[in-house]
C-alpha cells in the first residue's frame, strides 16, 4: 500500500516519460514538426502622438532572395496596421481574414475599432492552429483610449509593449531600441529610431534586406511610407563578363557517323486479329 502511494506522488524536476513514445513514433515513420526560421525584421514603437511601425522588404526562399520589394506592413483598419514575419502566404491570408472581420465589427458598432479587438481576433485564430500558421506579427494602432503595440506569436500568445521587434533581425533591432527609445518621443525622432532599427536588421541579418518601409499611425490620420529609404541600392556593372572564344579548353572531341537510310512506313488496313500491320522499307 505504501509503495502504491509513493508511486502516485508526482516527482519534481524534468520528466522524460515521453522519450520512448517519441522514439517509437519516429521508427513508425512519424515526422515531428520542426521550428521554422523567419527571415525578416519588423518593429513597432509608441511615440508621443501615436505609433510607428517598420519593416524591411526582403522575402527569402531558403538561401534565395525571392522578392526584393515585398510588402510586410498590412492594413487591418484605418487606425490599425500590422507587420508580418514568417511565411508570406500565411501572414497575408491571416491579416486579410482579420481585416474583413474588423470591418464587419465597425459596420455593426459604428465606432472606431479598438486595437485590443484586433489583438483578440488574431491570437484566437492563431491559437486555434497551434503554431501551424507561420505568422509572427507586430500589431500597432491608435483608438479612443490611446496608442498600442502588441507582439503576437504564431502559437497565439501576445505581449503588450511600448516597443517590439520580431523576425530573424529582431535582436539587432532590439539593441537599437533598448539604447535609444524613450517615452514621449517626437515624430521625426521616432521615425529616425525605427529606420535605424530596421537598418540594423538589414545589415546584420542575411534574411533581411532591401528597403525600409514605415507606417505612422496618429489619431485621425495614417501615413504609409512605402520605400521610405533605399538601404541597398542596386550596383552597376563595371566590367564585361563575356568570355572570348577559346577560353574554355576542349579536353576531348569525338565524331560519330549516323546511318539515316532506314525509314518506317505505316500502311492502312487491319488484320483479322484487329492489329494494324507495319512494313519497313
Amino acid at each position: 500500500m505504501t509503495t502504491d502511494i509513493a508511486r502516485d506522488i508526482p516527482k519534481s524536476g524534468f520528466t522524460f516519460e515521453n522519450c520512448r513514445r517519441n522514439n517509437f513514433l519516429v521508427k513508425k515513420g512519424f515526422v515531428a514538426p520542426v521550428a521554422v526560421k523567419t527571415g525578416t525584421t519588423i518593429v513597432g514603437i509608441i511615440y508621443k502622438d501615436g505609433v510607428i511601425l517598420g519593416a524591411d522588404t526582403r522575402a527569402t526562399d531558403g538561401s534565395i532572395v525571392a522578392d526584393k520589394l515585398s510588402e510586410k506592413i498590412h492594413v487591418l483598419a484605418k487606425n490599425i496596421y500590422c507587420c508580418g514575419a514568417g511565411t508570406a502566404a500565411d501572414t497575408e491570408r491571416t491579416t486579410k481574414t482579420i481585416a474583413s472581420q474588423l470591418e464587419l465589427h465597425r459596420l455593426e458598432t459604428g465606432r472606431i475599432v479598438p486595437v485590443s479587438a484586433a489583438n483578440c481576433m488574431l491570437k484566437q485564430m492563431l491559437f486555434r492552429y497551434q503554431g501551424y500558421i507561420s505568422a509572427a506579427l507586430v500589431l500597432g494602432g491608435v483608438d479612443n483610449t490611446g496608442p498600442y503595440i502588441y507582439c503576437i506569436y504564431p502559437h497565439g500568445s501576445t505581449d503588450k509593449l511600448p516597443y517590439a521587434t520580431m523576425g530573424s533581425g529582431s535582436l539587432a533591432a532590439m539593441s537599437v531600441f533598448e539604447s535609444r527609445w524613450r517615452p514621449d518621443m517626437e515624430e521625426a525622432e521616432g521615425k529616425k529610431l525605427v529606420r535605424d532599427a530596421i537598418a540594423a536588421g538589414v545589415f546584420n541579418d542575411l534574411g533581411s534586406g532591401s528597403n525600409v518601409d514605415l507606417c505612422v499611425i496618429r489619431k485621425g490620420s495614417t501615413d504609409y511610407l512605402r520605400g521610405y529609404e533605399v538601404a541597398n541600392e542596386q550596383g552597376t556593372r563595371s566590367l564585361s563578363y563575356k568570355a572570348r572564344p577559346g577560353t574554355t579548353k576542349v579536353l576531348k572531341e569525338r565524331l560519330r557517323q549516323l546511318d539515316i537510310s532506314e525509314s518506317v512506313r505505316i500502311t492502312a488496313g487491319t488484320s483479322s486479329q484487329g492489329v494494324t500491320p507495319m512494313d519497313t522499307a
